[in-house]
């Protein structure tokens, strides 16, 4: 469903509704993924979708109703369902009024032909490539080929009409030895884009030199984490700066913005125009998306809003709304942290003795408010001695609060797209001077 079908059906949704306020958003989305295990692309699964979501207000109660079917006589229930949904919500004196929306440039780059329209085939060739290296290296491997496209049109009773189309692209290569595992990924607007091999060589090299691992003690260790690895940190951080969770207190730096609470070094803000990932110029109410600095030089300077939280808090809406409803408020969807100026083989040279990570797995949230989290290493982890790599260590547990950690922080020059999250991360490898573990594996 292109553009302006989605349109004439959000139409068609807003001149049937009788609330006060109307919001109808049209997605229509196509996503496929090849997957790979044992020498062989085991599993190629697609799946098609439009859904249709009437968000009705009336007075200043809400009701929002959704449906995949896109026949008229089904439009015409649903937004009937929407209105009587809003008549028996409990009331909200703050019910803001919908957003008119604004003019938008789409970044360059964003969608993808190509990458809309590949067949199995296409992913399949890229799946053998990270095979194929594997095997040549007598390891047996595992991951997967993506490739999606996806639509949006968001069309309100204040005038707002927003539609974009965007594609994604990625690949994932786990590649296990005898005793030591090696990880890669790559994710893109564009499958031209995605290298399988260089994903399937990085693997390969990652299992290939932590191989017979040793063991160091748990404690606190200068690290190095690589892209994956500081991203699935910063998915756990990125939630503290909604308007929500700063409003109801569950947020590190609740009611006190412009104070530091991270090494000067550290930026990091919201920008959905970036090179590397660019994304959809307007929120999911329609309103148009801002670069917003989150922290500037260590100093936490920005929320991401919506236009509840806008009247809530008496800002200026950030264009960071996600589909109504939702149990999370607004988010920073497009994080990108800013780069320094030495490289990530600079970094690891100026290390005594540390830790070199690549990639993080099952964290979970341990103190929500201190942003403390706990996991564990996975799939290369190497010791760093006198500046140089000394080998493959065995995987350690880690308990941290991410603030603390970032207040000891050190960024490479280099950026890098990651992701397997509902939003996108920009980040370059970085260095933290105390990260503390407090237990070691077996494996």
């Amino acid at each position: 469903m292109n553009a302006q079908e989605r349109e004439a059906l959000a139409r068609r949704a807003l001149e049937r509704s009788r609330a006060d306020q109307t919001e109808v958003s049209v997605t229509a989305s196509d996503q496929a993924l090849t997957r790979f295990t044992h020498g062989i692309s085991n599993q190629n699964v697609a799946s098609h979708d439009v859904t249709i979501s009437v968000r009705a207000i009336v007075g200043n109660r809400t009701g929002v109703a959704s449906s995949n079917d896109p026949r008229e006589t089904s439009v015409d229930a649903l937004v009937e369902r929407a209105a009587a949904l809003a008549e028996l919500a409990p009331p909200d004196p703050l019910v803001p009024v919908l957003p008119a929306g604004a003019p938008v440039t789409e970044p360059r780059g964003c969608y993808d032909a190509r990458t809309a329209g590949a067949e199995p085939s296409q992913r399949a060739a890229r799946c053998k490539t990270a095979v194929d290296l594997a095997v040549a290296a007598g390891y047996w491997s595992a991951g997967y080929v993506s490739t999606a496209a996806q639509g949006l049109t968001v069309a309100n009773s204040s005038g707002a009409l927003a539609s974009f189309d965007g594609t994604d692209a990625a690949i994932n290569v786990k590649v296990t030895a005898a005793d030591s595992t090696g990880y890669a990924e790559q994710y893109a607007a564009a499958i031209g884009d995605v290298d399988a091999a260089a994903a399937g060589a990085r693997a390969v090299g990652k299992a290939r030199g932590t191989a017979a691992p040793r063991s160091v003690d748990p404690g606190e260790w200068t690290v190095i984490l690589e892209p994956a690895a500081i991203g699935e940190l910063l998915a756990y951080l990125v939630s503290h700066f909604s308007a929500q969770n700063f409003s109801d207190g569950s947020s590190f730096f609740s009611g006190a913005l412009d104070q530091s609470y991270f090494d000067e070094r550290f930026s990091l803000y919201d920008d959905y125009a970036h090179p590397l990932a660019p994304s959809m110029p307007f929120d999911f109410e329609g309103q148009p998306k801002t670069r917003v600095p989150l922290v500037e030089h260590g100093i936490v300077r920005g929320i991401v809003t919506d236009s509840y939280y806008a009247k809530k808090l008496e800002r200026p809406n950030t264009g960071h709304a996600l589909p109504a409803p939702n149990a999370y408020g607004p988010q920073a969807l497009n994080v990108v942290v800013a780069p320094g100026s030495r490289s990530t083989a600079e970094l690891i040279a100026s290390t005594a003795r540390g830790l070199l990570i690549s990639r993080f797995w099952y964290i979970r949230t341990v103190d929500q408010k201190r942003a403390i989290v706990t996991g564990m290493t996975r799939d290369g982890t190497f010791l760093i001695e006198n500046g140089t790599i000394a080998g493959g260590v065995r995987n350690l547990r880690f308990n941290q609060s991410i603030v603390e950690a970032l207040r000891g922080v050190e960024c490479a020059s280099d950026l890098v797209r990651t992701g397997q999250y509902s939003y996108s991360l920009v980040v370059p490898t970085v260095k933290i001077d105390r990260f503390s573990f407090t237990s070691t594996t077996e494996f």
